[in-house]
């Protein structure tokens, strides 16, 4: 894959988040059970069109896409208003949204084929974060999934001060569609369990006890749900189905076929704290072609005294094992030696050069912050380029 394309599917472009639905909408529906869901045209394409009563005898196909309350004028008229952005003002941003899809769409693919999931949750990445590994939102959740903290924690992501795996597209992946399958299991309602991937499962089971204590499972569900929602939730669905309609006929709507192709790689095996550019010099290739293929390494390393799977461009896996192991181990991170001068603390030389506190003391295990010594040397870690931006005061 070349750098440029690469660079370019994997770039951060901020996503826009929806607006609260219009005041005058209809009055949700009294709960009901819902019968089993069958093919149809998808019903997000007849926006104006009513509820669907009735149902011709086919297949099941998506239980998303294909359930009968995304007719429901609640919902078409905001699939209708997302499909209308992202096919004016919002084009030019949707049309990297595709790109970038299409880097990580085996990845995406693969997994939901393996737990036998719905198919349309290939498109949620680009309502999350606009398929962009390294999206970080208002609320500090971040990645494809925009896990915050302390769930990525409780799935088995790591986040540290050096790797955070929620920007590990292929780590994240099977964690978010795990808790989305359980989040269904738990609401028995694609519907309502996004609501709860979105708002939190704790919230919407408050607001389920709240307002529907007694109502039967199933997406009939969070048109009851809708009022007490925050608007971002409320919109989290439609959203979903314009973007689904918009990325699974792109040339139908305007949009160019995406020129990037597939993410393609093979994984290494670093054993300790080693930077990416001497990563990227193993492998003989580009350093930011080993950034965008590990944006995990928030720093620009990978963590001291433990194992680490890097990513390399396909077919420079066993060039970089021949060359790193030719690396002397001193020589396998790029940083600065600070020597201590009184006064100072982790604080004041974290600020010095630009890094948090918490990365220099994982640069320094054996140091204790509290009894830091004059005259102590601290190693500080960064790569070259943020060495010399830190060094010129730019």
């Amino acid at each position: 894959m070349g750098g440029r394309a690469l660079r370019s599917a994997l770039a951060t472009v901020s996503l826009c988040l929806g607006t609260a639905c219009a005041t005058s909408i209809p009055p949700p529906p009294v709960p009901l059970a819902d019968p089993p869901l069958r093919t149809h045209r998808p019903a997000f394409l007849d926006a104006g069109a009513g509820p669907i009563l009735t149902e011709p005898p086919e297949l099941i196909r998506d239980p998303i896409l294909d359930s009968r309350w995304a007719r429901h004028p609640i919902v078409a008229q905001r699939v209708q208003r997302w499909i209308e952005r992202w096919t004016g003002a919002g084009a030019a941003d949707f049309q990297i949204y595709l790109s970038r899809m299409e880097v990580y769409r085996e990845v995406v693919d693969r997994e939901i084929a393996i737990r036998e999931l719905p198919r349309s949750l290939r498109y949620l990445p680009i309502i999350e974060s606009g398929y962009a590994a390294s999206a970080r939102s208002s609320a500090a959740a971040v990645g494809l999934w925009q896990f915050m903290s302390g769930t990525a924690r409780e799935v088995g992501l790591t986040v540290s001060p050096l790797l955070d795996e929620r920007r590990d597209p292929l780590r994240a992946t099977p964690k978010a569609l795990d808790l989305l399958a359980e989040h269904r299991e738990r609401f028995g309602s694609w519907f309502v369990a996004l609501a709860a991937y979105n708002a939190g499962p704790s919230r919407v089971s408050r607001i389920l006890r709240r307002s529907a204590p007694l109502a039967p499972q199933g997406d009939s569900l969070f048109l009851v749900l809708y009022p007490s929602l925050p608007a971002e939730t409320r919109d989290f669905i439609p959203k979903l189905l314009a973007a689904s309609t918009l990325a699974s006929s792109p040339q139908r709507y305007g949009f160019e076929p995406p020129s990037t192709t597939p993410l393609r790689f093979e994984e290494v095996t670093v054993r300790d704290a080693t930077s990416v550019d001497v990563i990227a010099a193993a492998s003989d290739v580009p350093q930011d072609l080993i950034e965008a293929l590990n944006p995990q390494l928030i720093r620009g390393f990978t963590p001291p005294d433990r194992i680490t799977i890097v990513r390399v461009p396909e077919g420079r896996g066993r060039l970089f094992e021949q060359n790193y192991a030719l690396v002397p181990r001193k020589k396998r991170v790029s940083f600065l030696e600070h020597r201590v001068q009184s006064g100072e603390t982790f604080s004041h030389i974290a600020v010095r050069y630009r890094i948090s506190v918490g990365l220099l003391r994982a640069a320094n295990p054996a140091i204790e912050p509290r009894r830091i010594q004059i005259g102590q040397w601290v190693i500080v870690p960064r790569s070259p380029r943020s060495a010399e931006r830190a060094l010129s005061g730019s």
